[in-house]
Formats: C-alpha cells, structure tokens, sequence
C-alpha cells in the first residue's frame, strides 16, 4: 500500500518522478533554447570553443538581415496562405466526412476508416511522383494552388480520422431533438453538432497547420521559383561553400521567426485545445 510506505521511499519516490519531469522538459526545450541563443550570437561566435550558453552580448544582425531577405519575407507569405487555405478546406471537407462517418451506420464504413488511416501511414516520398505528375498535368505546378493541392494528400486523412471520433462522442439526444423540432441533417449539422465540435476543430485545425507549415518535400518538388517557395526551402537554401561559410546566426534566426506563429496560435487556442484532446475520453 502506498499510504503504509516509508516517508523516506516516498521522498526518494517523489524525487525520481521530478527528476524524470526535469531530464524530459530539458531534452524537449534545450533544441529551441539552443536555437534561440545562437541566433543572438555573432556570426563568428556560433561554433566558438568554449561554447556560449548565454548570448552576451547580445546581438541582432542575423534577425535584422533575415527581415531584410525578401525571399524570406515572400516565403513567409506564402507558408502563410499555402497553411492557411490547406487548414480552412481540410476542416471544411473533413467535418462533413467525420460527421457522417462517426454519426451515421452505413454499409462500408470500417473499410472507409482503414482506408483513410492507411492513407496517413503512406511516407511521403513514396507517392511524390505521382503527385508531381497529377499537378503538372493540372497547370498548377510551382504554384501556391499546387502546393494546397498537394497538402490535401497528408492533412484530410489526419482530419477526418481524428474528427470522426470526436463527432462520435457528441450526445445523440440533441440531434434526435433537433429532428423532432423539425430540423433538417443540413441544419442540424451547422446548428447543433458543428458549434459543439469547435473544441476538436481547434485541436484538429491547429495540427493541421502546424503539419502544412512545416512541409518540406512536396514544397522542395513542387516549386522552382521564389514566387511559390514556402519557409522551409528558404531557410534550407541558406547556405555557404562550407561549415563556417554558412550563414548559421541567420539559419536561427529564421528558425526563431517561423516558429513564433506557431507558438502564439497554440497560446490562444491552448484552452479549447486541451478540450479538443480530452473530449469524448469520458463517456456518460
């Protein structure tokens, strides 16, 4: 029994648990905070011997020539538009599947949900090529359409499948009312289940963008030019002849800059995130 335990093995108990807590947040945070730090830091003084663990002084020229860089400037435009439109319509199409798949018997709807968990299991580079041919032979190749178009591959399966359990989880007994009062499934739908549902679209919305953000490969395949290149294949394009020739504080820094929306979208969003994630665990 824990209460009849030793005070003593309880403390060491207790210690062990907070040092485990402590090993995580340091292994999960130290990257960022390496990140942050360097891109504070002199050009020259990134890889110096001793290491810098605090930016002193602290210095700002790898920020002010990354804002300075309009490649990055478009791209961070693009990521922006290319993220944004790939979210809206995922969540648009994905809640009008989930909700029929998770609210409604039909022949054929387990073999639909292994389907569509199969297809978020696929690697990416293993169905590039017929992604680069479908939109090339659609005119939207090095374009900010192509580039949605292609996203759609990855981020709806991940939509529907995780809204699906959510529909799922909502009481029946208000749709059966909104039924008996008249309503339509249209209605009823945009009315009662999808308001209820704002917690797991958050959730499911705020993943989306995060994955559609930060997507390499199909964005380095599918553009040429800087007019249609997102963030992470203009940070990769930072480079020099060598280890100490590459523009590293400016790699940071960019770093830095792209992950700051992210931050602050799941700051704003955190509580109807942390509704989204434990909705339906509980069931009445």
């Amino acid at each position: 029994m824990v209460s009849g335990q030793h005070p003593a093995v309880r403390f060491l108990g207790k210690m062990g648990f907070l040092l485990v807590v402590f090993v995580i947040i340091v292994y999960t945070v130290f990257p960022f905070y390496w990140t942050l730090n360097a891109s504070l830091l002199p050009e020259k003084d990134v890889f110096t011997t001793p290491l810098k663990y605090a930016p002193m002084p602290v210095n700002g020229g790898s920020y002010q020539k990354v804002m300075q860089n309009d490649a990055f400037l478009l791209a961070l435009r693009n990521s922006a538009i290319v993220a944004g439109a790939t979210t809206l319509i995922a969540l648009m199409f994905g809640s009008l599947a989930a909700c029929a798949l998770g609210r409604y018997k039909m022949r054929g709807r387990t073999v639909v949900l292994m389907v569509i968990l199969a297809m978020t299991m696929f690697p990416q580079i293993s169905v590039l090529g017929a992604v680069h041919t479908i939109i090339s032979k659609l005119g939207l190749y090095n374009s900010l359409g192509g580039l949605v178009l292609s996203y759609m591959l990855f981020v709806l399966p991940f939509t529907v499948w995780v809204l699906t359990n959510f529909f799922k989880s909502l009481p029946r007994e208000l749709e059966e009312s909104a039924y008996v009062d008249g309503a339509t499934p249209v209605q009823t739908f945009f009315r009662i289940l999808l308001p209820l549902s704002i917690p797991g679209l958050a959730t499911t919305g705020i993943l989306a963008f995060i994955a559609a953000w930060n997507e390499y490969l199909f964005a380095l395949a599918l553009t040429i030019t800087d007019n249609a290149r997102t963030v992470p294949v203009v940070i990769a394009n930072f480079s020099g002849e060598g280890l100490h020739e590459t523009p590293w504080g400016q790699i940071m820094a960019a770093s830095v800059v792209v992950t700051l929306p992210l931050v602050v979208l799941v700051l704003i969003f955190q509580r109807k995130i942390i509704a989204g994630m434990t909705a339906g665990a509980v069931k009445g």
